[in-house]
């Protein structure tokens, strides 16, 4: 059964980040390894993930840049900023508050979340 896209929309920043914290990635390397690590669950296409690396930029958690790859061509690159390793550790504690809470509910507990 598909994921509904509405789950996914909240979360695909800060897996782009994750990605970006463990090495410089372009586009297509990107789509590639979230495909791979999420079984497929998320299978970004070109119009959803530039317009969110530019928002990222924008923010300032990411700088590109661009380098010649195999055959001369030229990639853009994306590297994380400082701010961008601290606005992922910000989304993955607020990540784990969320679903521990949806998990409580879920299994019928109580949860005393911090405000």
């Amino acid at each position: 059964m598909p994921l509904d896209k509405s789950l996914q929309s909240g979360s695909t920043a800060m897996l782009l980040l994750k990605l970006l914290s463990e090495q410089d990635m372009y586009g297509y390397q990107m789509t590639e390894t979230l495909a791979r690590r999420s079984d497929r669950t998320f299978l970004l296409k070109a119009g959803t993930l530039y317009p969110l690396l530019h928002q990222l930029e924008t923010q300032g958690l990411v700088v590109s840049y661009e380098q010649a790859a195999e055959g001369a061509r030229v990639r853009k690159y994306y590297h994380i900023t400082k701010d961008g390793q601290r606005a992922l550790t910000d989304k993955q504690q607020e990540w784990n508050r969320f679903t521990h809470a949806v998990n409580h509910v879920l299994e019928g507990g109580e949860c005393y979340a911090k405000a």
